[in-house]
């Protein structure tokens, strides 16, 4: 468990590359929403992959850069959080709809949580560090919003999205967001004397606090 709390992030990019593959081979077996599902899954993988695997500095960055937190390898944002939020909870979120694609209310929600990450990385993040890209901004540019802005098109333009699905979809993305995300997260998994800290090369990467000392100056 500990190699998985350390490493996850670079099974997941293992899992997308098999998922790469397995989507080439299966593509003409698939409608147009399930590979569209399926190909905002494998941008997670990549987006996580990005985050804290390479170029990486999200510990870093969640921790000290947005939390102003006082023992960053630990609180907020721990190793074992970020392996529970990231695997167990997003791949459901992200996966789930991959196998029933026609449930519109399902499926809506990793779609726009997928576009809204633009927010974070291209606004929020990106003024906490004094530049715009930011480690998870292009897996967000060139995957989440082009397939999130293509999915809603697409219900829309085929008629297979009712007012019912839209007010399901934003109760259930709001449940993620409000407990998964935020209360499971930083709440009932925060720990600031957590035994499950931060290493100090994914601590380093991405040189964040580096480059918050250069905005001090």
């Amino acid at each position: 468990m500990n190699f998985l709390r350390r490493h996850w992030y670079n099974v997941g990019l293992f899992v997308a590359i098999l998922s790469i593959v397995y989507l080439i081979f299966a593509w003409g077996d698939m409608g147009v929403l399930q590979r569209l599902l399926f190909m905002n899954f494998i941008a997670l993988l990549i987006h996580q992959f990005e985050e804290y695997g390479w170029p990486g500095g999200e510990p870093a960055i969640m921790n000290i850069a947005l939390q102003s937190s006082p023992t960053p390898r630990t609180y907020p944002l721990n190793q074992n959080s970020a392996m529970i939020t990231n695997v167990l909870a997003a791949y459901l979120f992200y996966l789930i709809p991959v196998f029933f694609p026609n449930v519109i209310w399902l499926a809506l929600p990793p779609m726009i949580f997928g576009i809204a990450q633009f927010v974070v990385h291209g606004i929020v993040t990106a003024k906490k560090l004094g530049q715009f890209y930011n480690p998870g901004l292009a897996a967000v540019i060139l995957g989440h919003v082009p397939l999130g802005i293509y999915y809603i098109y697409y219900i829309h333009s085929n008629g297979i999205v009712t007012g019912w699905d839209w007010l399901f979809a934003i109760v259930y993305l709001g449940f993620f967001l409000g407990v998964i995300m935020n209360k499971m997260t930083y709440s009932w998994l925060a720990d600031k004397n957590s035994p499950y800290a931060f290493a100090d090369e994914e601590m380093k990467k991405f040189n964040v606090q580096e480059k918050l000392e250069r905005l001090k100056k």
